[in-house]
């Protein structure tokens, strides 16, 4: 099959080729799935598990990319709950060989059915982002209709999931990024903007719950916006920031199939759009991602037409 593999850390996205590697076989508890469309995460690159496996030892070469739509060819033994033929979507394990190929194998409950009426391109599209946003909201801010919601980065492919899915649960939305985001912030559903270049973060007044995308001293600067019992959200990291009487939540994203139902559920609804910015192909896929030019949005490769 073709894929593309990652061999030198330093070298990042210039360093990605596209090759011939094995088909992947299905292990017990796995599903083998062709895939239609990869999703592929700017700084995913950077992230241990794309160089080492759970025990720190190499397993480069690696193939790159965590989400995925596609269609089940092959299951496991002992694998439940999905059949040959099924379209799928979700996110892989961060130590396994991951979606940027034309097959890859995945743990079966880290799926969920894709509805004939989602095409593979929002389903690819969807995961990461998705969890993300639900879980930091839902799992770990516990966010509630009328509480406040400081979501920054949110013309960003997280920050704009997070302010929809804050906004319909009936929480009041403050958006932030640069100028240039105004008008796509609010878009998606945000009823404030703040602009983060003119350092207008001091005229937030004090919020119920943060969810940080940036972390340094942006995450630090929030920390002191949370009201007394609200929560700082974060995937940036361990966080010193801490509210001066709350809670500091920083989080990994984890694949859950109920959840990825009720997310892909709202899109087929209308009330969740997806961020999509760059889509390619598998063979143009390497020169899409050392473009110079930075977007927001997610990044998806067609691995089958």
């Amino acid at each position: 099959m073709k894929a593309i593999i990652v061999t030198d850390q330093a070298a990042g996205t210039a360093g990605m080729e596209l090759v011939e590697r094995p088909k992947p076989q299905a292990a017990i508890n796995d599903v083998v799935v062709q895939v239609h469309a990869a999703g592929f995460t700017w700084d995913e690159l950077t992230w241990p598990p794309t160089w080492v496996d759970r025990l720190d030892r190499d397993r480069t070469p690696s193939i790159p990319g965590h989400e995925l739509a596609g269609v089940v060819t092959a299951v496991g033994y002992g694998t439940t709950g999905l059949s040959v033929g099924q379209r799928v979507f979700g996110l892989t394990d961060w130590t396994r060989d991951g979606t940027l190929a034309e097959y890859v194998a995945v743990e079966a409950r880290n799926l969920a059915p894709l509805p004939g009426d989602v095409d593979f391109t929002v389903g690819a599209s969807l995961p990461m982002p998705g969890l993300t946003a639900w879980q930091g909201l839902f799992e770990h801010g516990r966010v509630q209709a009328g509480q406040s919601v400081l979501a920054h980065g949110a013309a960003g492919v997280v920050g704009s999931m997070v302010t929809q899915l804050a906004r319909e649960a009936g929480a009041y939305v403050i958006g932030t990024g640069r100028a240039v985001d105004h008008q796509a912030v609010l878009d998606f559903g945000a009823q404030e903007f703040v602009d983060l270049e003119n350092d207008a973060l001091d005229d937030v007044g004090p919020v119920d719950l943060v969810f940080d995308v940036f972390g340094g001293y942006i995450g630090k600067r929030s920390a002191a916006l949370v009201r007394a019992g609200g929560t700082l959200v974060t995937i940036a990291g361990p966080t010193e920031a801490r509210p001066a009487d709350g809670l500091a939540i920083d989080f990994v994203v984890e694949s859950d199939r109920a959840q990825l139902g009720e997310i892909v559920q709202r899109v087929r609804d209308g009330r969740l759009r997806t961020n999509i910015s760059t889509v390619a192909t598998l063979d143009d896929a390497v020169a899409a991602f050392n473009r110079t030019e930075r977007r927001k949005g997610k990044s998806i490769i067609h691995v089958r037409p």
